[in-house]
């Protein structure tokens, strides 16, 4: 799966490829190896240049999911804004997050449906979670990005999805 991240004010592309007990990255065209490991409600990434991982240099990684397809990673203690300009585009549809229409929630990578929080019908709120994703061994809360009703939702818990995959249509 390949997708653009923003944090810091720079842009990469991203493609990440899952290798027997590892994750084959490449960060704007440089391969890397990596292993994500969760441990006491964190995670513990190795990352290295090499694919045995002896150069790897450990992070102590925690998520916090925002609006609006943002999250902030916390890096060894270090707060990061991390952005998916493409996840947010495609969420939001031609319009802005309050405007008039249809949002899509679309899954941002190839995963898992781990928990489906809303059902047809229901009356959500900016922000609310809608539906949990879990790719790359980590859980992601999508959320709606304006205040709406549920139109339809596209997936039952227990499926798996490809990136771009419509989850809950929010009208």
């Amino acid at each position: 799966m390949t997708f653009d991240v923003e944090a810091g004010g720079t842009r990469r592309t991203i493609e990440v490829r899952p290798t027997h007990d590892r994750w084959a990255v490449t960060i704007d065209g440089r391969p890397m190896a990596a292993s994500l490991r969760r441990v006491d409600g964190r995670w513990s990434l190795l990352f290295g240049a090499d694919a045995s991982l002896g150069a790897a240099r450990s992070y102590e990684i925690a998520f916090e999911p925002q609006r609006g397809g943002e999250q902030i990673v916390h890096v060894d203690g270090r707060r990061v804004r991390v952005s998916f300009p493409d996840r947010v585009r495609r969420q939001q549809g031609d319009g802005a997050a309050g405007g008039p229409g249809a949002r899509r929630v679309v899954a941002p990578m190839a995963g898992r449906i781990v928990k489906v929080l809303v059902k047809r019908g229901d009356a959500v709120v900016a922000n609310q979670g809608l539906v949990v994703v879990e790719a790359m061994k980590m859980e992601n809360e999508l959320r709606a990005t304006r205040n709406g009703t549920v139109a339809s939702v596209e997936v039952a818990e227990g499926m798996s999805v490809e990136a771009n995959t419509v989850l809950v249509v929010v009208e």
